[in-house]
C-alpha cells in the first residue's frame, strides 16, 4: 500500500466524491476504479492504494491419477504395437502413405480414445474442458513463445549432455535419406507437425498432466510428465544415445508442462510443439 506520512484509523468510507470538510484518509476512488485514493483534507492526491479487487485465479483441472497412468500405459502399448505390425506390413510393399497412415492410426488412436474414456470416466464429460483443449486465436501469440522456452529448455539440456559426455542420439536419423520420395516427406510432415503436437499434448498436458495434478504437488506433477514424455520416444535401436535424446525431449516436456499448467490450456502448447517439429523437420529435410 503506498500514501502519505499519516493514516486514517478504521475502514475506508464509501464516498465517491471529493470528501469536502472530512479527513484525510482512504476513501473509494472517485473515477469508480477499484482501488482507494488518499484525500489529504483539501483534495484528491494521486496515491492510490492497494485495495485492488482480487482477480479470480481458475484453478488447473485434474482428473484421477488413474487417466494419468492409464494414458501412459496405452500410448507405450500403442507406439510398440505400431512398429511391429507395420515392420510386418513392410513385405507387401504398400505406398508409403499407408504406412504412415496405419502408423497415425495404430499409434495415436489408442489414446485419443482412452483420453476421451477418462473425461468420461473421471471428469464433466465435457472434453475439451476436461482435457484443456480450449483453443483460441491468442494461442498463436502464446505458442511461439512457449516454443522460445522449450529452446532454451534445451539448451540447457545440450549443456549439461556436453558437460558430462553423455551420449545423444537424434530421433530424426535417417530421415533425410528418404527425402527424395514426396509422398514420404508429405506423410512425415503431416504425422510430425499435426498429429503429433496435438495427440502428445492432448496425452501429456491434456490428461497425465491433470492426472498427476490431483495426488502430487504442481511442480512434481510438471516434471513427472515430461519425464514421461521424454522416455516415451526412447527407441532401443539407439541404444546409449537414448540418455541424451531422453534428457533433451525431458526439457521439453517440462517446459510445455508449465506452460499448460500456468495457462491452464493446450492451446499454446500444440502450437509451440507443431513449431518445434515444424522447425527441426525442414532442416532434416533440406540440409
Amino acid at each position: 500500500m503506498s500514501g502519505l506520512g499519516g493514516r486514517a484509523a478504521g475502514p475506508p468510507q464509501r464516498i465517491v466524491a471529493p470528501p469536502t470538510g472530512h479527513p484525510a484518509g482512504w476513501y473509494p476512488d472517485p473515477s469508480g476504479a477499484p482501488a482507494h485514493r488518499y484525500y489529504d483534507g483539501r483534495s484528491w492526491t494521486p496515491h492510490v492504494s492497494g485495495h485492488f479487487r482480487a482477480v479470480d485465479r481458475v484453478a488447473h483441472g485434474t482428473l484421477d491419477v488413474r487417466a494419468a497412468a492409464g494414458a501412459a500405459v496405452v500410448l507405450l502399448v500403442s507406439l510398440v504395437s505400431s512398429r511391429y505390425v507395420i515392420e510386418w506390413l513392410v513385405a507387401y510393399e504398400w505406398p508409403i502413405v499407408v504406412y504412415a497412415g496405419i502408423a497415425v492410426l495404430l499409434g495415436y488412436g489408442p489414446s485419443v480414445l482412452w483420453c476421451v474414456i477418462a473425461a468420461r470416466r473421471w471428469g464433466t464429460g465435457r472434453f475439451f474442458e476436461d482435457t484443456g483443449m480450449q483453443i483460441r486465436w491468442v494461442d498463436l501469440g502464446w505458442g511461439p513463445l512457449v516454443w522460445v522456452a522449450a529452446i532454451a529448455g534445451q539448451l540447457v539440456a545440450v549443456v549439461v549432455i556436453e558437460a558430462f559426455g553423455i551420449p545423444l542420439v537424434s530421433n530424426t536419423e535417417g530421415i533425410s535419406d528418404l527425402a527424395r520420395d514426396r509422398t514420404y516427406v508429405i506423410s512425415i510432415l503431416v504425422t510430425t507437425v499435426v498429429a503429433a503436437p496435438v495427440v502428445e499434448e492432448l496425452v501429456f498436458r491434456g490428461v497425465m498432466l491433470r492426472g498427476l495434478c490431483s495426488r502430487l504437488p504442481a511442480v512434481a506433477a510438471v516434471g513427472g510428465q515430461g519425464v514421461v514424455f521424454g522416455l516415451a520416444h526412447f527407441d532401443p535401436v539407439r541404444g546409449r544415445g537414448n540418455i541424451g535424446l531422453v534428457l533433451v525431449l525431458t526439457s521439453v516436456g517440462i517446459v510445455f508442462g508449465g506452460a499448460a499448467y500456468i495457462l491452464r490450456r493446450i492451446g499454446p502448447t500444440i502450437v509451440a510443439h507443431a513449431i518445434l517439429n515444424g522447425v527441426v523437420m525442414t532442416v532434416v529435410l533440406t540440409r
